[in-house]
């Protein structure tokens, strides 16, 4: 079996005859069909070249060996697997109804979503999606794909810290230029050397309203049941560096960065049946 046990997986109880009761995880058969959701990471963005995505490095989707995606790990035991990869770049949660739809069409029983950078990188804090529109697209978007494809198994990861991501890279003069000159995610990013009582408190902001994010994605996870998983935190709480970002825009994750995002959530996700 593959991966590690989730709060959300439902645990059953065996009693021993002469023993105490012992939790039991029934592993989840390996999907036919996969989809990656989400936005521009889980197209491998700036993770081979300039400015294209690389949907081969995708975390989710990818069959770089070197990434070694869910889609690699999950053929390694089915031996076959279908995948599709529908995310887009720059897709917000306001995009993801839509991208579910196209997995329901292509009746994927296995769906990974990565949605909400986007959503709070914009060019103000007032642009950035509400807590409370955030949690109402995710349930729509599960809601509709419970409906379409009742036995899908569902995998959200947390959105990266973007707070995390200003600090690895504030003393790179060249990473402080992309972000300037390429405007990425000004929320967070502008006056990237600025140490102002104002741009502090407005990464806090942007920070907290990311961790918001997670929070209702996991509470509309777990209000879908045990056929949907998440990281449990995994991926925002992970230590990356300059090392794990493209050098493109300082601001995707390279390949490394890639290879990172699929072992922290495989093994944080479903616990997965061998047939072998």
């Amino acid at each position: 079996m593959i991966g590690r046990l989730s709060p959300v997986v439902t645990a059953l109880l065996v009693l021993a005859v002469s023993g105490p009761a012992q939790a039991v995880v029934a592993a989840q058969p390996v999907p036919e069909t996969m989809a990656a959701l989400g936005d521009s990471i889980s197209t491998g963005f700036n993770a081979c070249g300039w400015y294209v995505s690389c949907a081969a490095r995708s975390w989710a989707a990818g069959d770089n060996a070197q990434v070694d995606s869910h889609y690699l790990r999950l053929r390694g035991l089915a031996g076959t697997l279908h995948r599709e990869n529908f995310a887009v770049p720059g897709s917000t949660s306001a995009d993801l109804l839509g991208q579910v739809n196209q997995a329901i069409a292509a009746k994927a029983d296995y769906v990974t979503i990565l949605i909400g950078a986007q959503d709070a990188c914009k060019r103000t804090e007032r642009e950035m999606t509400t807590v409370a529109l955030y949690r109402r697209r995710m349930d729509a978007a599960l809601s509709a794909l419970r409906a379409g494809m009742p036995q899908a198994r569902v995998f959200i990861a947390s959105v990266p810290d973007l707070r995390r991501l200003w600090q690895v890279g504030k003393g790179n003069p060249l990473a402080r230029t992309f972000w300037t000159v390429g405007r990425i995610c000004q929320t967070m990013l502008a006056g990237p050397a600025s140490v102002k009582k104002a741009d502090v408190e407005r990464r806090a902001r942007v920070r907290a309203r990311v961790m918001a994010y997670n929070r209702e994605a996991a509470l509309a996870c777990a209000a879908m049941g045990p056929s949907c998983d998440t990281d449990e935190g995994a991926i925002f709480s992970f230590p990356f560096t300059l090392d794990h970002v493209s050098k493109w825009d300082f601001f995707h994750p390279n390949l490394a960065g890639q290879k990172a995002l699929a072992e922290q959530t495989f093994e944080h996700g479903f616990v997965w049946e061998d047939p072998r």
